[in-house]
């Protein structure tokens, strides 16, 4: 597993592009100058590693596009030490940028092959989430719950009622929600049975499915 100058200053550019791109937050943008998400791709598509794109991996899953990975982060705007649920491990480059930014992460991956391979890998790169479970992400993790903040990585035909369940007052959900094409939307809970909801741009996100494998 190398990582090079040259893939460095490839990072750095990444960074670049997505600043005027519209990502301002530093700590951000920092963290997609850090991580080597070539390492996290088949190394077919190594020279490729640093454009804002998506590439396919294991499970007929995808890789998100930088922006894309970016963008849910900073709407998430979260702090040091706070509580993070993420349904959708993937390749686990999206748990990386989580804790870069010193969050505590908490995440599921429900593709078995997947989830194998990236709990094997992410250790190998000094990430260690708090918990890592194969499992159905619409049920959350109850038993760790409340959250400071959740982030869902596919996309969702609803908004799961235990997601919104386990948040803490004032907590955020960051999820993309649709079928063919879906449109971020951002969940604040305001009280035990309130929620603040934002509808944001259309984006693409793989499927979310039950009871996979």
């Amino acid at each position: 597993m190398k990582d090079t100058f040259k893939h460095q200053g490839l990072r750095n550019q990444l960074a670049t592009l997505l600043s005027e791109k519209g990502i301002t937050n530093k700590v951000v943008l920092t963290a997609i100058a850090k991580i080597p998400r070539h390492l996290f791709l088949d190394s077919s598509f190594e020279d490729f590693a640093y454009k804002d794109q998506a590439f396919p991996i294991v499970a007929e899953q995808t890789i998100s596009q930088p922006y894309t990975v970016a963008f849910q982060t900073e709407l998430l705007d979260i702090q040091p030490n706070e509580k993070v649920l993420e349904i959708g491990t993937g390749s686990g480059y999206q748990t990386a940028m989580l804790l870069e930014l010193r969050a505590e992460v908490y995440t599921i991956e429900r593709q078995n092959e997947l989830f194998k391979k990236t709990k094997l890998f992410l250790p190998k790169l000094g990430y260690r989430p708090k918990l890592m479970l194969f499992g159905d992400g619409y049920k959350g993790l109850k038993e760790h719950a409340p959250y400071d903040k959740i982030l869902v990585t596919a996309g969702a035909p609803f908004v799961p009622k235990a997601l919104l369940g386990q948040l803490k007052i004032g907590g955020k959900l960051v999820i993309p929600v649709g079928e063919e094409t879906q449109f971020m939307h951002v969940y604040i809970r305001t009280d035990v049975k309130k929620f603040q909801k934002q509808e944001l741009g259309e984006c693409k996100f793989v499927p979310m499915l039950k009871k996979k494998n």
